[in-house]
């Protein structure tokens, strides 16, 4: 064996070992992420200032791993010099992680409106919020099982399910206008559900930015500001890697 043909596997097994660990820590801020949004719903709903404590003091941790995972993914582009589908599956953690960073936020902003919630804890959370809560948080958990198993199919299903969570939403706030307009002492706390229902419909759109990422991952097309594309439930017959 030549030492061009040594040196070449080498560098091949260095680029696969380096993917294998940047897969394993993108799967570890997946799991943290996920739990901080349960947690800042159990929070609101339990208004449990405990609960809301662990989801906040928990995104310093996500802060410091999005860090470290994105200077990996750039090392790795400078050092290996990754082409086609490795180049694209890099780019794409990169862009993940940083969504998911950006969920981690979005938790932590609902967890501080459940520690604002205490202070009312005659207030009812309105009856659209529970089906809005389930709808976004399978979302997060379907886009990522799509990113996991690069599954397109199911990177469309959460597409396509991102409607209903912004039309549970309008319902939501038009509820809260409601309660308002009929007791004008829930004001307060009505305006703190209708900022966790914002702030949970925008972790919803990330994690349809992730499905659509998913997309540009398995078939290498773009499709971001193309609604028309969301419709498609399984890849083109000629996508590849």
């Amino acid at each position: 064996m030549s030492d061009e043909l040594k040196n070449k596997l080498r560098r091949s097994r260095h680029l696969q070992r380096s993917l294998d660990r940047l897969q394993s820590d993108l799967l570890s801020l997946f799991g943290i992420v996920e739990q901080m949004i349960n947690k800042s719903v159990r929070s609101l709903y339990q208004r449990d200032i405990n609960l809301a404590d662990e989801v906040i003091k928990s995104d310093e941790i996500v802060d410091q791993r999005e860090v470290a995972i994105e200077d990996d993914c750039l090392n790795l582009l400078a050092l290996h010099q990754p082409v086609a589908s490795d180049l694209r599956w890099t780019t794409t953690v990169i862009k993940v992680n940083s969504d998911l960073e950006r969920m981690a936020d979005l938790a932590c902003n609902i967890a501080e409106r459940a520690k604002a919630l205490t202070h009312f804890p005659l207030f009812p959370i309105p009856d659209d919020f529970e089906p809005m809560v389930s709808e976004a948080t399978t979302m997060v958990s379907r886009a990522l099982d799509s990113f996991v198993e690069s599954n397109t199919s199911l990177a469309f299903s959460v597409m396509r399910s991102d409607e209903r969570v912004d039309e549970l939403n309008r319902s939501l706030i038009q509820e809260l206008r409601e309660i308002m307009k009929r007791d004008p002492d829930s004001v307060e706390p009505a305006l703190h559900c209708f900022s966790a229902a914002r702030h949970l419909e925008r972790i919803a759109d990330l994690a349809e930015n992730i499905s659509e990422d998913v997309v540009f991952l398995v078939e290498g097309e773009i499709i971001r500001h193309k609604p028309e594309e969301h419709g498609r439930s399984t890849p083109r017959p000629d996508s590849g890697s």
